[in-house]
């Protein structure tokens, strides 16, 4: 596994199904927005683009799940997208994906991992 490469937020500001954590990861296309939330006990983070249109997914700073906490959720489509994975599992992008991002939970603190992670 990588070394954690940045800080991206404390544990404890990610609750089950919550709301979740915005932040700026460099790629290869530039700097994008992104986010991690937690789903199954697990920070999860993507890059923050709708599959189907390259639109941030939250409606409101924060908020990437559906109302039952089960699925990430685009608020200008509705493209619904399975938070383990990032696949798009119901609407205009079914079978595309979200850009998945490598985080590691250590010592009470979310971080991205590096390239390789």
């Amino acid at each position: 596994m990588a070394a954690p490469e940045r800080l991206i937020c404390a544990s404890d500001d990610l609750a089950e199904g919550g709301d979740g954590v915005r932040f700026e990861v460099d790629t290869t296309s530039g700097r994008l927005p992104a986010f991690v939330v937690r789903f199954e006990g697990q920070p999860r983070a993507f890059v923050n683009q709708c599959a189907h249109v390259p639109v941030e997914l939250d409606w409101q700073e924060g908020a990437f799940f559906d109302a039952d906490g089960r699925y990430l959720i685009c608020a200008t489509h509705g493209a619904t997208y399975d938070p383990v994975s990032g696949a798009c599992v119901f609407g205009p992008c079914r079978g595309a994906a979200l850009k998945k991002l490598a985080v590691v939970e250590v010592d009470a603190a979310v971080w991205l991992l590096g390239a390789d992670g």
